[in-house]
C-alpha cells in the first residue's frame, strides 16, 4: 500500500487566487489482498470533531446569525468554533453557572430578553421587547451572534420571522420557516402577523 500526501497551497494567476487542500489518496497494489494495517486512534478530546454537538434545533439564519434551542455544557466545544460574540436570550430564567463561566472565558456578552413562554395560545410577545432584540441582532459589532430560547421554537421563531420581514421575505416564506423548527407544536398567534 503506497500513500501519497498533497499540501495545502495557494497559487496567484493574474488575480485569481486558487487553493488546493489535502488530499490523502491510497493506492493498493491488488495482488496483496491482506488487510491494511489497523491503527489504533486516540481517544476524542474537546474540540475534537466528535465532541462537537450543536444545540436543539441549531440552524444558521444569516452570515453571522444563528438560531438555537437553550445551550449547555455539551454544548460548549461546538459554540466555541463559531467565534461568538453574543448570545440573545429569549428566556426569563437565569443562566446557569457554568453557561454563564463558559460566556465569561470566552468574552461573549449576554444579551437577556426575559419572555415568557407560554402554553396559551393566543399570548402576544410584547413588541418593544422584539424591538429591543431585533436591534442587538441588527448591530453587525454583535456579530456572530446566537438567539435562542428554551427550545429555538416559538420565541426564536419569533424574532427570526421579523429579522425575515425587514430581509423583504415573503409572509408564505417566513410561515414556512417558522413551522419548520416549531414542528406540530406552531402556534397561530406566533403567525398572525401583529409582530411581523
Amino acid at each position: 500500500m503506497k500513500i501519497d500526501h498533497n499540501s495545502t497551497t495557494s497559487a496567484t494567476n493574474g488575480g485569481d487566487t486558487t487553493v488546493f487542500r489535502t488530499i490523502e489518496v491510497a493506492v493498493f497494489d491488488r495482488r496483496d489482498l491482506s488487510p491494511p494495517p489497523v491503527v489504533a486512534s486516540p481517544s476524542p478530546v474537546v474540540g475534537d470533531e466528535l465532541n462537537l454537538i450543536p444545540p436543539l434545533n441549531f440552524a444558521m439564519v444569516d452570515n453571522g446569525i444563528f438560531r438555537s434551542g437553550f445551550p449547555d455544557s455539551a454544548n460548549f466545544a461546538f459554540l466555541q468554533t463559531l467565534g461568538l460574540r453574543s448570545i440573545i436570550c429569549l428566556c426569563p430564567e437565569p443562566y446557569p453557572e457554568a453557561t454563564t463561566e463558559f460566556l465569561k472565558d470566552g468574552g461573549i456578552r449576554l444579551y437577556q430578553f426575559g419572555i415568557e413562554g407560554y402554553k396559551e395560545p393566543f399570548v402576544n410577545i410584547p413588541e418593544d421587547t422584539i424591538r429591543e432584540a431585533l436591534k442587538v441582532v441588527l448591530d453587525a459589532k454583535n456579530h456572530p451572534v446566537l438567539i435562542h430560547c428554551k427550545r429555538g421554537k416559538h420565541r426564536t421563531g419569533c424574532l427570526v420571522g421579523c429579522l425575515r420581514k425587514l430581509q423583504k421575505w415573503c409572509l408564505s416564506s417566513i410561515f414556512d420557516e417558522y413551522q419548520r423548527f416549531a414542528a406540530a407544536k406552531a402556534r397561530v398567534s406566533d403567525q398572525s402577523g401583529r409582530e411581523y
